[in-house]
């Protein structure tokens, strides 16, 4: 279902990742989850302190997506141990890359390499991440997943207006029957409130602001 050979046997366009990914959303064997969308400068008013007081641009949360997209050791290292991004390549329709990262299991403390085909649609203001278990390194050499748990594909995107950013968010881990463990763990960390960790990393990396939780 998510071989990285299938995936290549037609030339590769956003449509065509969109396509992939909502054919595994929609497999009723795959565990599909989607979080509220996070409201950026309503979250950021209520639930935090900001020097100097800022509130976020559409585009700025976007810019956010495509600078974690390539760098996921610096916007996700909470996540990621190591992470490294090649081959980007113009589409007719946007961009890809291929991304290898050692990252924390979704559900225990396991770590693994996981291997992503990166696709931004600047568009429609997204970035799909489909999940591979094998793909061409940077220098030639046959890089393969660490079969810790599932592959699995995320959508991260900005919807909302330019003054009211919305921050989406959705995964479908390729499972072979529906896993509800990921959804409650998805659950449990929305719960906590606040923004996504690579927002606030963001707005005080590159925006040079100061963040403390009320």
């Amino acid at each position: 279902m998510s071989g990285y050979e299938s995936a290549q046997s037609t030339e590769p366009t956003i449509a065509a990742a969109v396509a992939e990914f909502e054919a595994a959303w929609g497999d009723p064997r795959t565990t599909s989850v989607e979080l509220p969308p996070v409201d950026v400068n309503r979250t950021l008013a209520e639930q935090y302190e900001a020097t100097p007081q800022t509130r976020m641009t559409g585009t700025q949360v976007w810019d956010m997506e495509v600078r974690k997209a390539w760098d996921p050791l610096t916007y996700i290292p909470y996540v990621a141990s190591e992470g490294e991004s090649w081959a980007a390549t113009d589409l007719p329709d946007g961009r890809r890359h291929l991304r290898s990262s050692i990252q924390r299991a979704w559900l225990s403390d396991e770590r693994g390499r996981v291997l992503e085909d990166v696709f931004t649609d600047s568009a429609a203001r997204r970035v799909i991440f489909l999940g591979r278990d094998r793909i061409t390194g940077p220098r030639g050499e046959t890089l393969r997943a660490d079969p810790y748990q599932p592959l699995f594909h995320v959508e991260h995107g900005v919807s909302g207006t330019e003054d009211e950013p919305l921050n989406t968010w959705r995964i479908v881990m390729l499972t072979e029957s529906a896993d509800p463990r990921y959804a409650d763990a998805f659950a449990k960390a929305a719960a906590a409130g606040g923004l996504p960790g690579f927002l606030e990393i963001y707005l005080g990396h590159d925006l040079g602001v100061r963040l403390r939780r009320r």
